[in-house]
C-alpha cells in the first residue's frame, strides 16, 4: 500500500480543536492528503475563516466537546455526504490554569480539563462510533501526551486527564479488537504552539518563558506527520501507540 498518503484520498476525517496549532496542522496534512475535513472548533467565526483559507475540502463544524448538548446534536449538522466519518481525530485539550500545585489552584479549572480533555473525547467518540462500526471501518487517533506516562510536579489535573486518555484508549482498542477498527495514541513531548499562551490565559510573556527553558520543542507540524504515518499503514496494522518526544527531552519531574 501507498505510505504517500493516496490511501487517504476520498476520505471523510473530523478534527476537534482545528483551528489552531496541532489540529489545524493536521487537518492541513489530511487535506493535502485528499481527505474532505470537519474541523471542529468553539469560535465560529475563527472557524469559518480557517475553513475558507483551507479550501473547498474544508467544513466548518461549531463544536465545544466540553458541553453536552452541543456534542449530542452536531452530527445532525454534518452534510449527508460528509456523515460517513472514517477518521476521527481526537485533538481538542487545554490545561487552562495549569502549572501550579494542585491545592493552589481552583476546583473549577481543574474540572474544565478534565471535562475537555476526557469526558469531550469520549462524547465524540461515541458519537462517531456507530458509522464505523456500521461499515466496520475507521481509525480513530487520540492525541494523547507523555504527561499520560510521566507524572510531573505542578501538574495534577493535566496528568490525570492525560492518563485517562491513555487508559481509555488502550481499553477501547480492546473494545474493538473483533472489528476492522484502529485505534492510535500518539503522545507528544512538549509541542510549542498557543498551548501555553492559553493556559496563562493569554499571557504571551509568561508562555514565551516557559518554552525557553526547554532547548527543544516540537512543532505541530511534527505531531501532524505522527498522525499522517499511523494513518497511512496497511488496514491490517494497527499503530496503538506512538511516542515523540524532541532531542534533549526534559521531563516536567
Amino acid at each position: 500500500m501507498a505510505s504517500d498518503g493516496s490511501f487517504l484520498s476520498g476520505k471523510v476525517a473530523l478534527v476537534t480543536g482545528a483551528t489552531r496549532g496541532i489540529g489545524l496542522s493536521i487537518a492541513k496534512v489530511l487535506i493535502a492528503s485528499g481527505c474532505r475535513v470537519l474541523c471542529c472548533g468553539r469560535d465560529a467565526t475563527l472557524l469559518h475563516q480557517i475553513t475558507g483559507d483551507l479550501g473547498d475540502s474544508a467544513y466548518p463544524l461549531p463544536l465545544d466537546v466540553a458541553q453536552t448538548d452541543s456534542c449530542k446534536n452536531f452530527m445532525r449538522h454534518i452534510p449527508r455526504e460528509l456523515k460517513l466519518i472514517r477518521i476521527l481525530v481526537n485533538n481538542a485539550g487545554h490545561d487552562v490554569g495549569g502549572r501550579r500545585l494542585f491545592y493552589q489552584g481552583q476546583s473549577e479549572e481543574w474540572d474544565a480539563i478534565i471535562e475537555t480533555n476526557v469526558k469531550g473525547l469520549m462524547r465524540i467518540t461515541h458519537a462517531v462510533l456507530p458509522g464505523m462500526l456500521q461499515k466496520n471501518e475507521g481509525h480513530i487517533v487520540n492525541i494523547g501526551s507523555v504527561a499520560g506516562i510521566y507524572s510531573y510536579r505542578s501538574g495534577a489535573a493535566y496528568n490525570a486527564s492525560k492518563f485517562a486518555v491513555h487508559g481509555f484508549s488502550e481499553a477501547l482498542r480492546k473494545d474493538l479488537d473483533h472489528t476492522n477498527l484502529r485505534v492510535t495514541e500518539i503522545m507528544p513531548g512538549l509541542v510549542k504552539t498557543d498551548f501555553a499562551r492559553n493556559r496563562n490565559r493569554g499571557d504571551q510573556q509568561a508562555a514565551e518563558k516557559f518554552y525557553s527553558s526547554f532547548p527543544v520543542q516540537l512543532s505541530a507540524e511534527d505531531v501532524a506527520r505522527a498522525v499522517f504515518y499511523a494513518l497511512v499503514q496497511p488496514p491490517h496494522v494497527n499503530v496503538s501507540q506512538l511516542m515523540i518526544e524532541p532531542v534533549q527531552a526534559k521531563h516536567y519531574a
